[in-house]
């Protein structure tokens, strides 16, 4: 089976197997993510209907592309700029299409649901930190007499 998805502005045909190197994404090496945008789902000749359709794919390794080299000249004005970029990108390696790619994420999600039990229990303990601002006193005394003698004299 295989299916086109779109990720980072592109579309890749992916099957399961398959390397590929996108723009990149969040995640580690060894993290399981699912590619939920897809546009195309087929097996041999045919095309299937894509909803419920689920890529899951493990990154193997986040790395950064070729050197793009930017060179600007204007000829007789001795102007010369050189400049380089390297985009970095994902390298992705397709576990499962369709139907058998909702068991991958499972195991991913379970783990996803023990981290914000985690953080609950955590959070009273921040919210017991902030301590409120003592109130302010009321004018001193001594502010006070001075205005009093002010009317005496």
């Amino acid at each position: 089976m295989f299916a086109i998805v779109r990720t980072g502005g592109k579309q890749y045909r992916v099957a399961a197997g398959d390397k590929i190197a996108v723009e990149k994404l969040a995640g580690e090496a060894g993290d399981v993510i699912a590619l939920n945008d897809v546009l195309l789902a087929g097996d041999g000749g045919e095309v299937k209907d894509v909803a419920g359709v689920v890529v899951s794919a493990e990154i193997i390794a986040q790395a950064k592309a070729e050197k793009v080299v930017i060179f600007k000249k204007k000829r007789r004005h001795n102007y010369r700029r050189k400049l380089g970029h390297r985009q970095q990108h994902t390298i992705l390696r397709i576990v499962a299409v369709g139907e058998e790619a909702k068991k991958a994420p499972a195991k991913k999600a379970a783990a996803k649901t023990e981290a914000p039990v985690e953080a609950a229990a955590e959070t009273p303990a921040a919210e017991a930190a902030p301590k409120k601002a003592p109130a302010k006193k009321a004018a001193t005394k001594k502010a006070a007499d001075t205005d009093s003698s002010a009317d005496n004299a």
